[in-house]
């Protein structure tokens, strides 16, 4: 997951459902996201794996994403799919915008929480979420992501601009984007087909210098395959 000083949205979103609720009970959703271990990591490019760089750096002050829509009877969250795209992760210890703060290069683990209203009153985006028997906490192993600055493998680069509806300048023309791999995408996409020529198609050209280039490079024939 790419963090930034600004704030950049999850994606893949973490997206879930709920069951068993209380129809006529208010609940508050809740998101944070902990680390997974106390460890640094970084990318070994020769090898395509993530590698212990040492410690994890000083925990960060805790955030908590409340849902937009809390609270809400249980009745109407169980029958919508939950979304927490509005998400946002930043690097800046000093944000002042609510975003989830994390360290680059460590692990992470999003908890969602479902929190009955009258345990939920002190619920803060900038307090660690409450405990009691009010509250109950889910994850997910499948949701494990690794934060970066900038992506450490193009596959993912590619798999996520494709994938990402906010991602579409990325998918133009080239335009927008930057760099060698984008360079060579244009180059791939106007660069003409190869054509065939023989020594017909050549002003100047005898057949008798012709086949003596045949003779001397049998392997070839008189053929000359250029750009057109």
């Amino acid at each position: 997951m790419i963090i930034t000083k600004a704030g950049r949205r999850m994606f893949p979103a973490m997206r879930v459902k709920t069951a068993g609720l209380n129809p006529h009970q208010q609940y508050y959703i809740a998101m944070d996201i902990v680390p997974v271990d106390n460890k640094r990591y970084r990318y070994v490019y020769h090898s395509s794996k993530w590698m212990v760089a040492g410690n994890a750096d000083s925990p960060v002050p805790p955030r908590v994403y409340i849902h937009p829509d809390s609270p809400a009877s249980g009745e109407t969250w169980m029958r919508q799919v939950i979304s927490f795209d509005k998400l946002k992760l930043t690097n800046n210890e000093l944000d002042d915008q609510g975003h989830i703060i994390l360290h680059s290069m460590h692990k992470y683990q999003p908890r969602v929480h479902v929190i009955r209203k009258e345990c939920g009153e002190e619920l803060s985006p900038v307090k660690a979420v409450p405990t009691g028997d009010g509250v109950k906490a889910f994850s997910f192993p499948e949701t494990v992501f690794t934060t970066v600055t900038a992506y450490q493998n193009q596959q993912i680069t590619r798999l996520k601009i494709d994938r990402n509806p906010f991602a579409k300048g990325f998918r133009d023309s080239g335009r927008n984007r930057m760099g060698l791999e984008a360079l060579v995408e244009s180059y791939a996409f106007w660069r003409p087909s190869l054509r065939t020529l023989t020594f017909e198609d050549i002003p100047g050209i005898t057949k008798q210098e012709c086949l003596l280039y045949s003779n001397s490079f049998p392997e070839r024939g008189c053929r000359i395959a250029i750009r057109i």
